[in-house]
């Protein structure tokens, strides 16, 4: 018997809630608990991950520096304070001993040289170049970014300040805002570079953003590799292969739809995406807007005309790791030596910037991504540095970290212009 136009809209509605609790329900698995206390006005919301990824402050075992803050900081490891950098951001060294800090708001890179156990700058090694971010060193050249270019520097006499300034890119050439941050990693016959989304869920599909690009290294041709992608920081081929690697941060106000009190009481979005450690292949598609961390779509996207949701659930690659949600994954490093221990070695730091708008704080830490020593996966977590007090006072904000050649790590503090040494404890 045919249906009525009523029927039938009632069908396609009833069939549409179906797809979204079940989307949902995916994802939450073992939290469902969390989705319950919205029904409980009065209820605090009580992620899971809080409770579980910050240890108590009575844990910390490691030791501190002078001038250090109470870090928790995992035994057998030591904090020392090593820089003073208003605004530090990303880190590069050279094959020279010096190390390099963008200063994206007052347009600059610092250059520091090691003395009597402080980094101390020696020189500006470029200004006015507002939004400066990604760095890699080769080859002589000190290549940097900024959101709408591409560029490389060097110094021949070593007094800190580039002497040869090259536009590979010329500022405002290429996309820029939005999530400005462009990566850069040059390799042998070109480089990568990537910008993310414009806003939080942009369908961006037919721009050249939200994408990884790769250009030949006078960057006058280019080629698509990875689509998909919101917000990558940072790319790097895993020690001894080419396989690419970055980490994508998630989007925000998943749980708005689902009638979310925002900032106060909102348990799926709390929990919902996590951050995502892609391996990044020629072709790939990673998701973003439309499918998040471990392939769950994005309810804003059901029914949109040109959006086939099926197909794109299809098509999307999963991360090789998915962490903490809105941890805000910004710079990272492999660790190519044992300095900070033999079993560490091939693993990979992650700076977690912090969260921004969860209902409790999460994030902020240095964070070891163990790697499976003959698949070469990610296998695990484990926290290295936590940033955040028991009440969940912010002591730091992560945003970069380096290898530097005795294997210890510097990680850099935007929040309050700092720069730190990880290493064994003595």
């Amino acid at each position: 018997m045919a249906r009525s136009a009523g029927q039938i809209l009632e069908a396609v509605q009833n069939e549409t809630m179906r797809f979204r609790l079940a989307a949902l329900l995916a994802v939450l698995g073992s939290s469902y608990a969390l989705i319950a206390c919205a029904s409980h006005p009065g209820m605090e919301s009580r992620p899971l991950e809080r409770q579980a990824g910050q240890p108590p402050a009575s844990t910390s075992k490691g030791t501190r520096g002078e001038g250090v803050p109470a870090f928790w900081i995992r035994p057998g490891y030591r904090v020392e304070l090593v820089a003073d950098v208003p605004n530090a951001r990303f880190l590069e060294t050279d094959d020279k001993g010096n190390l390099y800090v963008t200063r994206p708001d007052a347009g600059d890179i610092w250059t520091l040289r090691l003395k009597n156990g402080k980094w101390q700058k020696v020189g500006t090694f470029t200004s006015g170049r507002a939004t400066v971010h990604g760095m890699h060193f080769v080859d002589g050249w000190l290549w940097f970014t900024t959101s709408g270019g591409v560029f490389k520097g060097r110094d021949t006499n070593g007094d800190g300040v580039a002497d040869e300034i090259q536009d590979i890119c010329p500022e405002g050439s290429l996309p820029h805002g939005g999530h400005w941050w462009r990566s850069i990693f040059v390799v042998k016959d070109g480089f990568f570079t990537s910008i993310g989304d414009a806003s939080n869920i942009s369908d961006l599909r037919s721009s050249d953003r939200e994408k990884i690009w790769f250009y030949s290294l006078d960057g006058k041709t280019k080629r698509l590799w990875s689509s998909g992608i919101r917000n990558t920081e940072k790319l790097r081929y895993r020690p001894g292969t080419t396989e690419l690697y970055g980490w994508d941060q998630g989007s925000d106000n998943y749980g708005k739809g689902f009638g979310e009190q925002t900032g106060r009481m909102q348990p799926i979005t709390d929990q919902i995406p996590p951050e995502e450690f892609n391996l990044y292949v020629e072709g790939g598609f990673y998701g973003h807007p439309f499918i998040m961390g471990n392939g769950v779509p994005r309810q804003e996207w059901l029914n949109k005309p040109g959006v086939d949701i099926i197909q794109l659930a299809n098509d999307n690659r999963m991360p090789a790791r998915a962490s903490g949600p809105h941890w805000a994954a910004d710079g990272w490093c492999w660790l190519t030596r044992p300095g900070l221990g033999a079993d560490l070695k091939g693993d990979c730091l992650v700076a977690f910037h912090g969260s921004w708008n969860r209902v409790h704080k999460a994030g902020y830490r240095i964070e070891r991504v163990l790697i499976d020593k003959v698949t070469g996966q990610p296998i695990g977590e484990q926290m290295l540095v936590g940033c955040l007090t028991d009440d969940e006072r912010v002591l730091a904000r992560p945003v970069d970290c380096t290898e530097l050649p005795d294997g210890s790590i510097l990680w850099s503090d935007d929040q309050f212009g700092k720069i730190y040494r990880l290493s064994l404890a003595k």
